[in-house]
């Protein structure tokens, strides 16, 4: 690693705590990469930096070159709705670490990143989140009425997300807005015949990319690697999320007076065939490069990736069940992730890793659960709550796996000494 001039305490304490918190909004997938940056950058301008880390914020401990020492808190509320910052960070800190860079050039370059707009306008960001759907609507149900409800259920989910944007106080409630409306259309316009599928299945698509499976397994995987409190604080906001979901379904149903037991997830008939379901992954992959703000000249290397964690884990699961096909898919997914993180060219293991994550369906277990309770087929609903705790352990020790398999060894680790809350795992 390169070396610049050491910087003073406050030109460095400035770049850090910027530093900080932009990789704590980033951190939607987990918070224990954000020691080892902030740690490696301090030390590339002669400094030390230790934190100690919550999922939204943290207290950052600077010490300069001459050994003056300052300490600040630093606040960023953690997402992934601007992978197109977390993809710039990758050659921005491999430029630090490199040498070259003034603290204050480098800085410069950070508040850029930071400042800088959303890549795609708002009929994208739409369209985004409706392939979104789209593409996932046939790992719930494959047949075309799914589709075809997807298709309009999807595009009012988006509609929402897009008035979201220019309407703060609406964001703060999204997810329980959009669950209740989608409630009331689905259940007034889509959900007469049983032969189609349960609400709840037609339901689940349109939601889905309000579903905090991200968060879930990213809290599992945190309490994995001996990050106690982020995991447990992060695990309390998931379950949050998915509560606002349940509770919006609820809504739609006591809104248009259908009888709890409406809320039953029984899946119709597959009538897909196995070309809808290769260009559902076509349209699953772009709806999360416009959804998540992802350059679109990592599309084809985030596409392979989707079929290939979609091929490992129906492959396994035919031979180990649903949780060894799905921790399987998982060590597979974060091993091939860390290993094309090396490149400098490749896009970060964040992005890699999060299109193929979200096949693996994890956070709607958790919704269907809840709804099916509600609905009062205990059985079923205690069935898929059992099975949401099962598989998002699994994924998430299997990216722990997969990342331990082919983590460098000669890569330094840094430490702090403020808490061990602040350990880095990565």
């Amino acid at each position: 690693m390169g070396q610049h001039t050491a910087a003073g305490l406050d030109d460095l304490t400035v770049f850090l705590a910027r530093l900080t918190a932009l990789l704590l909004r980033s951190s939607g997938e987990g918070a224990y990469a954000i020691q080892r940056a902030v740690g490696t950058s301090a030390q590339a301008f002669g400094g030390q930096a230790s934190l100690v880390l919550v999922p939204d914020a943290a207290v950052l401990t600077v010490t300069a070159a001459d050994g003056s020492t300052r300490t600040v808190s630093v606040h960023g509320f953690p997402e992934v709705f601007r992978l197109d910052q977390v993809a710039a960070l990758k050659p921005f800190l491999a430029d630090v670490e490199a040498g070259g860079l003034g603290v204050s050039e480098a800085d410069r370059r950070l508040a850029r990143i930071d400042a800088a707009p959303v890549p795609y306008p708002w009929w994208l960001k739409f369209l985004g989140v409706l392939l979104f759907s789209l593409g996932f609507a046939p790992l719930v149900q494959r047949t075309w009425y799914e589709i075809a409800t997807t298709a309009a259920l999807g595009a009012v989910a988006a509609a929402l997300v897009v008035a979201a944007v220019r309407a703060p106080r609406l964001s703060k409630i999204l997810p329980l807005v959009v669950a209740a409306v989608i409630s009331v259309v689905t259940i007034e316009l889509f959900a007469s015949d049983p032969a189609h599928g349960g609400p709840v299945l037609l339901m689940l698509p349109a939601l889905f990319y309000f579903v905090p499976g991200d968060f879930l397994s990213a809290s599992t995987t945190e309490l994995a690697v001996g990050l106690i409190t982020t995991g447990a604080i992060r695990l309390v906001y998931s379950t949050f999320l998915l509560v606002q979901l349940y509770l919006g379904v609820l809504l739609g149903i006591f809104i248009t007076g259908t009888p709890a037991r409406a809320l039953f997830d029984t899946a119709a008939h597959a009538d897909l065939p196995l070309w809808a379901m290769f260009l559902a992954g076509v349209a699953f992959t772009a709806g999360t490069i416009l959804a998540f703000a992802i350059p679109y000249r990592f599309f084809w290397i985030l596409l392979v990736l989707v079929y290939a964690t979609v091929g490992v884990q129906s492959l396994f699961t035919l031979v180990v069940r649903e949780t060894g096909g799905t921790f399987v898919a998982a060590v597979v997914l974060a091993a091939t992730a860390n290993l094309l993180d090396r490149n400098p060219a490749a896009p970060p293991r964040l992005i890699l890793i999060l299109p193929g994550f979200f096949t693996l369906t994890v956070g709607s277990l958790g919704m269907r659960g809840l709804t099916t309770l509600a609905g009062g087929y205990r059985i079923e609903g205690f069935q898929d709550l059992q099975k949401l705790v099962t598989i998002v352990t699994a994924i998430a020790i299997g990216l722990v796996v997969g990342i331990a398999l082919t983590h460098k060894r000669t890569t330094p680790r840094a430490t702090a000494t403020a808490s061990p809350t602040a350990t880095s795992a990565a």
